[in-house]
């Protein structure tokens, strides 16, 4: 497909999981993209991939913690005006910590809440000018099954993913007259970096039986992170041009 020749798009959290997937699955489809991620060894993997796909010359890679200021306001311009623009903004950065709710410490909250929903803030307030000068732009922000449904230990990140679902709805419709497109993907039951540690994170005394409902019902298992990067591709595209101020939930009927 080449739905998205010559768009300008800037993808956070591109080093690993379904931000990696995205990258590749948007130059797969003609895009330029930059993308951004603390973790620069995983940065360079993805590089490497998209080398043995031919895609590279395509693709540029900066070191940015989403959670300072400072570093937003200055990498998020720098990477539209080093694309001549930006279309298309995907938030796919975020972390997860896990802890039984009354032993959560407030760093942990704050910190969580700190890369997830400000993070996803930050780089939206820093990338809204680039955007909105195209006329069409597009925000693709990144929730959790957890935002709607219960996910026990996760307290903070459900609050944060939550939050990041009211956000997008309301830069959805502050924006829609300037032709902005907001959508938050809602993935669940996605093999990714997060989901792939989230039981080295978890209490040692943790209740398996309260994760009995958390399995895909499509499949034998949690499912590559390509399928969630079809769909951002997609919203990228204008086959995605009627889609916004909504979630789009991708958990493999994990929850019916």
């Amino acid at each position: 497909m080449d739905r998205l020749n010559g768009k300008r798009v800037l993808v956070t959290g591109g080093a690993s999981g379904i931000g990696r997937a995205s990258v590749l699955r948007l130059l797969d489809e003609g895009a330029r993209v930059l993308t951004t991620d603390i973790d620069e060894a995983g940065l360079k993997e993805t590089a490497r991939l998209a080398a043995e796909a031919g895609t590279c010359d395509r693709l540029g890679t900066l070191p940015l913690d989403i959670a300072a200021e400072d570093a937003v306001d200055f990498t998020v311009p720098a990477c539209a005006e080093q694309l001549g623009g930006l279309d298309v903004l995907v938030n796919a950065a975020g972390t997860l910590h896990a802890a039984r709710t009354h032993e959560c410490s407030l760093e942990l909250w704050n910190r969580i809440l700190a890369v997830n929903l400000t993070g996803t803030f930050l780089v939206t307030r820093a990338a809204l000018p680039a955007l909105l000068a195209t006329g069409n732009g597009v925000v693709i922000n990144f929730s959790s099954t957890s935002a709607n449904f219960a996910h026990p230990y996760m307290a903070a990140y459900a609050a944060s993913k939550g939050g990041i679902q009211s956000f997008t709805h309301a830069i959805a419709l502050e924006y829609a007259k300037q032709g902005l497109r907001a959508v938050s993907l809602v993935p669940g039951g996605i093999r990714s970096g997060i989901t792939e540690t989230t039981a080295d994170k978890l209490p040692a005394d943790t209740d398996w039986d309260l994760f009995t409902k958390l399995s895909p019902a499509l499949g034998s298992g949690f499912a590559p992170p390509e399928h969630v990067a079809g769909v951002v591709a997609m919203l990228a595209s204008d086959d995605g041009a009627f889609i916004t101020g909504t979630e789009i939930r991708v958990d493999g009927g994990t929850h019916q």
